[in-house]
């Protein structure tokens, strides 16, 4: 059974990531997947934004008008604000639970 931080270590060496491997992290992050998992999923997300990994397109691509260019800005930021926010879910996820030492959210 493939693991995403496999994938994502593939994607990181040669700079690529298929649509094929695309859809693999869904179905895995949609059935079990442990901290570390989420970790290089992070680590991918970074690097896709950052332009280190590129992304295999779903469609043919058409000339990029402004408008287009617009929507790739806005994606990118939409990667980067989910990678955030990932990134604090998994430090979350890594924290004890309900520490003398720590404070509590909620119950």
């Amino acid at each position: 059974m493939v693991l995403i931080k496999e994938i994502v270590q593939e994607a990181l060496s040669t700079g690529y990531l298929s649509v094929v491997a695309e859809d693999q992290m869904r179905a895995l992050i949609q059935t079990n997947y442990d901290s570390e998992d989420l970790d290089a999923w992070i680590i991918l997300q970074r690097a896709i934004v950052a332009g280190n990994v590129k992304q295999e397109s779903r469609r043919k691509k058409a000339s990029l008008s402004s408008k287009g260019k617009n929507a790739s800005s806005n994606l990118k930021l939409a990667y980067q604000i989910a990678a955030e926010i990932a990134g604090a879910a998994a430090m979350a996820l890594t924290m004890p639970k309900n520490s003398k030492d720590q404070p509590s959210l909620g119950a």
